[in-house]
């Protein structure tokens, strides 16, 4: 694979994360909304909680597939299939041990989880049947995991997002049947898991097909490619665990601090965050893979270029879609969850997690993806290690002595602003060969001076006294419509150079030929 194809690859998967995301956030906050006006403030704490335990289930696989990513991309590359075949039997089939014990956990450790939290009596029976169904679930789904990592390390992210494209609309068709004919919470878990599932399984027939020569077998599996592959496996695990929690102690904190009723308050202002960073990361997710590659074959200049273009083309499409949802704040709220007005809390829970979820996509997002393939997962885990430390702590600390659901989202935002900016951004410009100045001047500055028209906007927006988008819908869809236009034309205009606006335009032309044809 040359470098132009790597390069079209990270072009052709960007545009297929977006078409998803598009979809899944249009779709997610038409569920969303509905769950949220559904169920009861208990049952809607508790759904919000149990989701957050399932971002957990990801620690489970000891970051194996992260490393099967990796391997993918790096064995592919060698042409290696043997041993490919060695690393993926052996992560599947550790997969399958962790999921027989969540099933066992499920089936028999529910009850006493369930006193964990701070759930009313009546309650409690129902809530335990879904939380077996919750575990059980996640034990069925934990292997099949293994197959989009798969196809991420193949670069084939695009029909990664297809197939998850088909099974989220399916979802999403099944869960507004739920909702309606009010089938019930525990019905509601069993119709996303299974889908989860079933969209898996057909990224594991895709991806096979494609590597003929490999094969997952047990006569594949080696204990001593566990310690191998551990090898590695171990650092993007404890990295893992950090993101973990970083994004999902919030409501565990809250939930065994103050409620799982305030769960809900958390939970409604963090969507906001949620939908910016989902938007904001689908380049750098895309770079993963390609940045194995590169190593692999040994062209570090490319992998310098990647790391400053990638991160310069990240914050120009996160800084005016920051300022657009930090302005319509309490517009998005009440569209999201249906609420004429939203709590002062959940609204300040919301800023907060958004500007963390800003500063984590400006210092973090690109550099570790890349970094974790490059030969840097120690000290990354060293540092991940730290920030989440400190997010923990301060989260803890500071919800127990103010008893506030506000406190726990500015322990995230102090740790994760100190450690991007005077610990990950150092690293990443003397990578590039280039100060901390001139790299923010490489990469964020061009941003903000292309952002200047739409500041200029939303302010007088925000203040025309004919207008009120904070209690009209229509309003808010018409200003947020101009302010994209403004965001775009800016961004066009003053940060694109004339090389990449040509660049642009020639890929649009293709687009266009071939839709027409």
């Amino acid at each position: 694979m040359t470098n132009e194809d790597v390069k079209r690859n990270i072009w052709r998967n960007s545009i297929s994360n977006y078409i998803f995301l598009f979809l899944r956030l249009g779709l997610g906050m038409v569920v969303f909304r509905l769950i949220n006006q559904s169920l009861s403030e208990e049952q809607f704490g508790f759904w919000a909680l149990l989701w957050s335990v399932f971002g957990y289930g990801i620690l489970l696989d000891f970051g194996f597939g992260f490393t099967a990513q990796k391997r993918v991309a790096e064995l592919s590359v060698k042409k290696e299939w043997t041993q490919l075949s060695g690393v993926l039997s052996t992560i599947f089939f550790v997969y399958l041990a962790v999921a027989g014990i969540l099933i066992l956990i499920g089936l028999f450790g529910s009850p006493y989880i369930i006193r964990l939290f701070a759930v009313t009596p009546e309650n409690r029976p129902y809530f335990t049947k879904i939380l077996m169904i919750f575990f059980c679930g996640m034990g069925l789904a934990f292997p099949m995991g293994i197959f989009p990592e798969i196809l991420r390390g193949q670069q084939r992210i695009s029909l990664t997002n297809w197939i998850l494209i088909a099974g989220y609309s399916t979802s999403f068709v099944l869960v507004f049947c739920c909702l309606h004919y009010h089938w019930g919470l525990a019905m509601l878990f069993v119709i996303t898991l299974s889908c989860s599932i079933l969209s898996d399984l057909m990224c594991g027939f895709f991806a096979l097909k494609h590597m003929p020569m490999v094969r997952i077998a047990p006569a594949f599996f080696s204990q001593g490619m566990v310690r191998d592959t551990m090898k590695f496996s171990i650092f993007a695990y404890v990295s893992t665990l950090s993101t973990i929690i970083l994004t999902r102690t919030d409501q565990l904190v809250i939930g065994s601090a103050l409620s799982v009723a305030a769960v809900a308050i958390y939970q409604r202002g963090a969507k906001v965050g949620d939908m910016f960073s989902n938007f904001a990361l689908q380049i750098p997710e895309t770079l993963s893979p390609a940045a194995a590659h590169l190593h692999a074959s040994g062209d570090k200049d490319f992998l310098r270029r990647l790391l400053i273009d990638g991160t310069r083309i990240t914050v120009l499409l996160a800084t005016p879609l920051y300022l657009i949802c930090a302005c319509y704040m309490d517009s998005i709220l009440r569209i999201i969850t249906g609420f004429k007005q939203s709590a002062p809390e959940t609204y300040w829970v919301g800023e907060v997690l958004l500007f963390w979820a800003y500063t984590t996509v400006l210092t973090q997002s690109v550099t570790k993806r890349i970094f974790m393939m490059c030969g840097h997962e120690r000290r990354l885990m060293w540092l991940s290690i730290s920030e989440a430390g400190l997010n923990l702590g301060l989260s803890l600390g500071l919800v127990l002595y103010y008893r506030n659901v506000i406190c726990v989202a500015l322990g995230s935002l102090i740790a994760t602003f100190v450690f991007g900016w005077f610990c990950i951004w150092p690293w990443a410009a003397r990578e590039a060969n280039l100060s901390g100045l001139n790299l923010a001047r490489a990469v964020v500055l061009p941003a903000w001076i292309a952002c200047i028209p739409l500041l200029a906007l939303l302010l007088i927006e925000r203040n025309l006294p004919y207008f009120n988008a904070r209690e009209n819908t229509g309003y808010f869809l018409v200003e947020a419509a101009v302010a994209c236009a403004v965001a775009f034309a800016g961004l066009w205009a003053l940060a694109l150079k004339p090389v990449e606006r040509e660049k642009c335009l020639i890929q649009f032309s293709k687009l266009f030929r071939g839709n027409l044809a």
